[in-house]
């Protein structure tokens, strides 16, 4: 089986369960390939990988079985672009904080690589959002797993996003910016900003501003059929455009807009894994605070 790993910085309590990530592996005699990234890293961590060899992003990965994530929801956003069309399932390992979207414990490895040889997983399919735009921004990779976010820059006075579903005029956001967030986004920025909470499998977009100067101006939900697009002014000329993690200095002149992207991205859940649960131990729901 030959298997992809990407991670980033590391501090030293997760030595101990990446080294125990690499046993595993060549236990089972795997065939790895190590991003460029984080290569660098282990090189000075003193762990005993084993032999592999390394990728860069955008090499051929078309044969690699599974990407491995091993960090948390920030490193599984960037092996979604590492992977891209291939739909290659990807298994996030959680050494950071929340594991949205890396959710297996890092407590949990020996059993995950088991169940990767055994099919003992389940794999739950995410749609991405893609960005049309009359100049290439992403160097294409233009998609995302959470969202596309329109932002301010170099002053503190408010933009104006003015916003179209398939053509026809929705509304001028005068706001700090405007987030179009995908189902899976729904538990990042645009929750921060007021956003609702959507189930994974929805086929829709929610559009939330940020700190709008209209208070009655609230999140939408709209399908992911739509093609959304956007016409921006302010006294600044330039502007943050954000796809993920990725963000570019665009100015006033651009022209943008969002769909559904064509292919997604399959994500591996062990079994035991339930999408509510999660939701409510991330959300801390029925805590009692005062005990």
């Amino acid at each position: 089986m030959k298997i992809a790993i990407h991670g980033r910085k590391f501090n030293e309590d997760s030595l101990t369960y990446i080294q125990g990530l690499f046993n595993e592996l060549n236990l089972k005699k795997a065939d790895l390939l190590v991003s460029g990234y984080f290569h660098d890293r282990l090189a000075c961590s003193g762990i005993k990988t084993g032999k592999y060899d390394t990728y860069q992003l955008k090499d051929d990965l078309s044969e690699v079985d599974f990407m491995v994530s091993v960090g948390g929801d920030g490193t599984l956003l960037e092996a979604v672009t590492h992977v891209g069309s291939l739909e290659t399932p990807i298994l996030g390992i959680n050494m950071g904080r929340l594991g949205f979207l890396a959710t297996t414990p890092r407590d949990r490895i020996s059993n995950a690589i088991e169940a990767l040889y055994k099919d003992y997983y389940k794999i739950d399919q995410r749609s991405l959002i893609h960005l049309i735009a009359d100049r290439d921004i992403f160097d294409d990779l233009n998609f995302g797993l959470n969202e596309m976010t329109i932002l301010k820059k170099d002053t503190s006075s408010m933009i104006v996003v003015h916003a179209y579903i398939d053509g026809e005029y929705l509304n001028s956001y005068w706001a700090d910016g405007l987030i179009v967030s995908t189902p899976t986004g729904s538990t990042g920025y645009s929750l921060s900003c007021g956003g609702p909470l959507v189930l994974p499998q929805s086929n829709n977009f929610i559009i939330t501003p940020v700190s709008p100067h209209n208070l009655n101006v609230r999140p939408m939900i709209v399908s992911d059929k739509s093609v959304i697009s956007f016409e921006i002014e302010g006294r600044s000329k330039n502007f943050l455009v954000s796809l993920d993690s990725r963000s570019y200095t665009v100015d006033a002149s651009i022209q943008l807009a969002v769909k559904k992207e064509q292919f997604s991205v399959k994500l591996v859940k062990l079994d035991g894994y339930n999408f509510l649960d999660n939701l409510r131990q991330k959300l801390n729901w029925g805590l009692d605070v005062r005990n």
